[in-house]
């Protein structure tokens, strides 16, 4: 279908377009210098100590679950309000996801209240995530882990760039991890990153994404090896320099990304406010900074939300769900090893929320569209 305003759009230019050139002529395409020279890159733009390139987000989430020591049996507290494979990470390892639930109408991301009633002598971590690039509540849920002694990952794949008192969010924990998917602040179709601080977990993610290895193609490429042996259980979670020259230039780019993005939510919740004020818009208070990666709203109780995306869609406009909650899937709802907890909340959230369009491309006036649109939807379903 062509969308009049689509729900995301790549930002693209001649720069991403020599990227992959400079790749195609070094004929070097596995992990290789541009692989290392992003890593260092996206590092500098975080702050952090170490960053590793890999080929999707998942990958991430499970190396970083593997690296702080999760195994079977061990317990990791999630949300529900997140897209599937935050959970699916903890499966990886034989782990069970205990699913918490979010703050509020106005904030979708994990509850620190709602976390401390999921703690059992079983829970070795909590994983964030926060949700369209507002950050969870960081202070508290570390104090949290800190009092029962568990590991804190952060999914941020919906984070680049966002920050919570001057510190970038993927830095608060132990492991952060991201993603560079199509839709994504910034993108290299797929791919990921993952991050930390400490020397000993950065050892054993380094080792974890490729097959257990102790050096690579581009090592003995380099004269710096000329075998490996193989010390662990390792994963093929390798990214390409094709990707990695890709990213390197959206990384260039991603700080003004962001501020289009900024403008252009400012913009619709001034026009929504007035155009709709049944509408409800999550995140409008303060909590640092964010990148403001997806534009959720909350649909009054007596507005069918299949006959208002059908609407949207009529009108050309291509709207989302972010998220279905993972516990009401089929795999998960029909399974009997998780414990069972309130999500009153996540549960009305998941029943109201749509996405609308938004990405740096938008003009002031696509906007525009968007708000008649839901103007039009809202007044008719009085």
């Amino acid at each position: 279908m062509s969308w009049k305003v689509p729900l995301a759009d790549i930002s693209f230019g001649i720069e991403e377009e020599e990227a992959v050139l400079r790749v195609v002529r070094s004929r070097w395409l596995s992990m290789g210098e541009e692989t290392r020279q992003f890593e260092e890159e996206f590092a500098a733009f975080l702050g952090t100590k170490h960053a590793l390139a890999v080929a999707n987000a998942t990958a991430a989430l499970h190396m970083a679950c593997l690296a702080v020591g999760i195994g079977p049996g061990d317990e990791v507290i999630v949300p529900s309000l997140t897209f599937v494979a935050t959970a699916n990470a903890v499966r990886y390892t034989g782990g069970i996801p205990v699913f918490a639930d979010i703050e509020s109408e106005d904030w979708l991301t994990i509850s620190p209240d709602s976390i401390e009633k999921c703690i059992t002598d079983k829970t070795r971590a909590i994983l964030v995530m926060h949700y369209a690039g507002y950050a969870c509540d960081m202070p508290a849920i570390q104090a949290i882990a800190a009092k029962h002694g568990l590991a804190v990952i952060e999914d941020s794949a919906h984070a680049i760039g966002s920050e919570l008192n001057g510190r970038r969010l993927g830095t608060w924990g132990q492991v952060g991890c991201f993603s560079f998917f199509s839709n994504k602040n910034m993108t290299t179709g797929e791919g990921g990153m993952v991050v930390t601080d400490d020397d000993t977990l950065a050892g054993k993610l380094r080792i974890l994404r490729s097959h257990g290895m102790t050096s690579l193609s581009w090592d003995r490429h380099k004269g710096h090896a000329w075998s490996y042996d193989v010390v662990d259980l390792g994963y093929n979670y390798r990214i390409d320099e094709l990707r990695s020259a890709i990213g390197r230039a959206q990384l260039r780019k991603v700080a003004g990304f962001n501020e289009c993005r900024a403008r252009l939510t400012n913009l619709y919740r001034g026009l929504l406010s007035e155009a709709a004020p049944e509408v409800h818009l999550p995140f409008r208070q303060e909590r640092g900074i964010s990148c403001h990666h997806i534009l959720p709203i909350l649909l009054p109780g007596k507005l069918n939300r299949v006959e208002f995306m059908e609407g949207m869609k009529a009108e050309g406009i291509q709207t989302s769900i972010h998220y279905p909650p993972v516990h009401q899937f089929t795999e998960y709802r029909n399974r009997t090893d998780f414990q069972p907890t309130d999500l009153k909340v996540t549960d009305d959230a998941g029943r109201r929320e749509v996405t609308l369009p938004l990405y740096p491309g938008m003009t002031n006036a696509d906007v525009e569209i968007v708000v008649s649109a839901i103007q039009k939807l809202a007044a008719g379903s009085k």
